[in-house]
């Protein structure tokens, strides 16, 4: 680069617009500039990642997080933010996630937000990658949280246009790749051999031996501070890939809780003898594991029993009903339901690809909530057997707490439940007394 001056100067003519003052001298310096182009990497990131979708699109993005080639199923997610919480939930284990908020990673990354010990989720698709962070639980960038966990991750790419896709055509399989030796043919043959139905998911992400939960709320983030306490209730938790808020909200409402594999035999879990049993969330098609659904019929009516997402599902199976797959799911902190006992519309997180069919379950099955976006089923209750289902998340994590009260209401359940069998202990008793008389 080389500069040259040149200097002159000039009268000013201000005299010449009705002014009387004497003109004035005026020196500039003039500088040439001259450019040299320089080798090595541009300033800025350039595509080199592909999304491929099974109806034959490619879209051109920029990679963050891991690199390689990945297969999965494409869902959007409505949520405002949360995406640490999104990306460490169990459910979306074999989905690529795509973030219709089209900024994230401004807040970074914090190890209080985890939903559970591992990323699972296939893929984070986002339209703009944060340059920077600025929140205070900060410890990590989202690309390097993602490349640490071998999570690959895009950003630029046209995230509204795939949505409308999504919303159009259905949940799409995707191939995403970073690998340049492969080509588009290739991958797009990838995206049409793999489908996501049919396949155990829940196996590869529940715990492998039980355990005891204890960990509460933290005092910080209590948001009940009238909630009345489970007395000690001992629950059995089904890990089909449960979330640890879940597990903390049944705690701060003074549950014991056992948290047991997703193969854990009905008999193992009665001779507990639990108070009551919480089925969890977890990802994948609930017809896929007919394991889980005989585990649930052979507990049905012997404890209160509490189903969620995934446990709905296979509540209704188990009940006698059936599940279908939704078109595009519902994914998000922002879905509206109304809970037909009250009345009262909840706002609700939820993350789930099934349903239940409510024509097809038996009499005695209540249908208390109703999703307000399409009408599906989002919560169930057989009272004579002491059942109580969510087709969404009560603890949110993320999203708004309006539902946390169904932790009470299991609560309320099991009470209920202890109380009969107090009452048939006392009858027995004393059907004994009179015979020994």
């Amino acid at each position: 680069m080389a500069t040259k001056a040149l200097a002159f100067t000039f009268t000013n003519l201000i005299n010449n617009f009705g002014h009387n003052s004497p003109p004035s001298t005026v020196k500039l310096s003039v500088f040439s500039l001259r450019c040299y182009a320089v080798k090595g990497e541009r300033p800025w990131k350039s595509s080199d990642a592909r999304l491929v979708l099974e109806d034959g699109s490619i879209w051109k993005a920029k990679s963050f997080g891991a690199s390689g080639t990945q297969v999965g199923e494409v869902v959007f997610n409505t949520s405002l933010t949360g995406y640490q919480e999104i990306m460490t939930d169990p459910s979306y284990a074999g989905q690529f996630v795509l973030m219709t908020n089209p900024h994230i990673g401004s807040t970074g990354i914090n190890f209080d937000d985890e939903e559970s010990r591992q990323c699972l989720l296939g893929c984070l698709v986002i339209r703009s990658l944060s340059i920077s962070t600025s929140n205070w639980r900060c410890v990590e960038a989202l690309g390097d949280y993602l490349a640490d966990r071998n999570i690959m991750g895009i950003f630029d790419v046209d995230t509204r246009a795939i949505t409308r896709r999504l919303r159009q055509d259905g949940s799409l399989i995707g191939v995403l790749s970073t690998d340049n030796s492969k080509t588009d043919e290739e991958l797009l043959q990838m995206s049409q051999s793999w489908d996501i139905v049919g396949i155990d998911l829940i196996s590869g992400v529940s715990c492998k031996s039980p355990l005891e939960w204890v960990d509460k709320t933290k005092q910080e983030w209590e948001f009940i501070s009238n909630k009345r306490p489970g007395e000690g209730f001992r629950v059995v938790a089904y890990d089909f890939g449960i979330k640890h808020n879940i597990l903390r909200r049944l705690a701060s409402f003074g549950c014991k809780i056992t948290v047991v594999p997703s193969t854990w035999s009905a008999s193992e879990t009665l001779k507990i003898k639990p108070d009551g049993v919480l089925f969890s969330n977890g990802p994948g098609d609930p017809s896929a594991v007919p394991y889980a659904v005989e585990t649930v019929k052979n507990i049905l009516g012997k404890v209160p029993v509490f189903g969620i997402c995934m446990g709905h599902q296979l509540l209704g199976q188990a009940l006698g009903g059936k599940t279908f797959k939704m078109k595009f799911g519902h994914h998000g902190g922002n879905h509206p339901v109304r809970n037909l006992r009250t009345g009262r519309v909840e706002i609700s997180a939820q993350n789930h690809n099934y349903a239940v069919d409510p024509a097809t379950l038996p009499e005695g099955v209540e249908v208390t909530h109703i999703n307000l976006n399409d009408g599906s089923c989002a919560g169930l209750a057989f009272p004579a057997q002491r059942i109580m289902s969510l087709q969404y998340h009560p603890e949110a994590s993320p999203g708004p707490h309006d539902s946390d009260y169904a932790f009470k209401e299991f609560v309320e359940l099991m009470k209920q439940g202890k109380n009969m069998k107090s009452k048939e202990n006392l009858q027995q008793l004393s059907l004994s007394y009179a015979f020994d008389a």
